[in-house]
């Protein structure tokens, strides 16, 4: 019981960094993530620069349902919505349409937008806490490996986020793979 008072209230705290506009790291499916608002155009800023990534690669962002999603999802047709419902909650990334709800700072200015119902129990906690999705990216600078250790993401970040949710990883053993919804292509595997 101690256990899950423990989780809740780091979930909590990480919450209330996510709405301050801050960058934490979590654990996910099969490596460590960093997350933030991604309406948060300083915080997505500052999470690009900590991984010295650019901003026209686009992010990934996560759910705890497909409900969290909906608005990026419009103009979907049915058995669009159906393959994404019958693939989630799960480790499957897809690239939907960009119906330009979200952010270009999300999409890299690109055509598409990759989502993900997440079945990480520390993840969904999060996305349903804070109330919405979050962008789920690997903790690591790009070119680097992601991070599978939370001694990984300290060696990799210190002091530059400003919050850590504890917990284990997923039983996934590489990233999510990404597939394109309307060409069928995978991107990832």
């Amino acid at each position: 019981m101690a256990s899950s008072r423990t989780n809740q209230l780091a979930i909590t705290q990480a919450t209330g960094v996510l709405n301050t506009g801050g960058v934490i790291a979590y654990p996910t499916e099969a490596v460590w993530g960093l997350g933030c608002d991604p309406f948060s155009e300083h915080a997505v800023s500052r999470l690009l620069a900590m991984k010295h990534r650019q901003l026209g690669m686009g992010l990934i962002l996560i759910a705890a349902d497909i409900k969290q999603l909906y608005p990026f999802l419009v103009g979907l047709s049915q058995p669009q919505l159906e393959q994404l419902e019958n693939s989630w909650p799960g480790p499957q990334t897809w690239l939907v349409p960009n119906n330009f709800v979200a952010p270009p700072w999300v999409t890299g200015g690109r055509d598409t937008l990759a989502l993900r119902v997440t079945d990480h129990p520390i993840a969904r906690a999060l996305c349903r806490t804070f109330g919405g999705p979050l962008i789920s990216t690997s903790a690591n600078p790009h070119g680097f490996s992601p991070a599978k250790s939370l001694l990984k993401v300290n060696l990799y970040f210190r002091t530059q986020l400003d919050y850590v949710v504890p917990g284990l990883l997923g039983k996934s053993e590489k990233p999510t793979p990404i597939k394109h919804l309307i060409t069928g292509e995978t991107v990832r595997s």
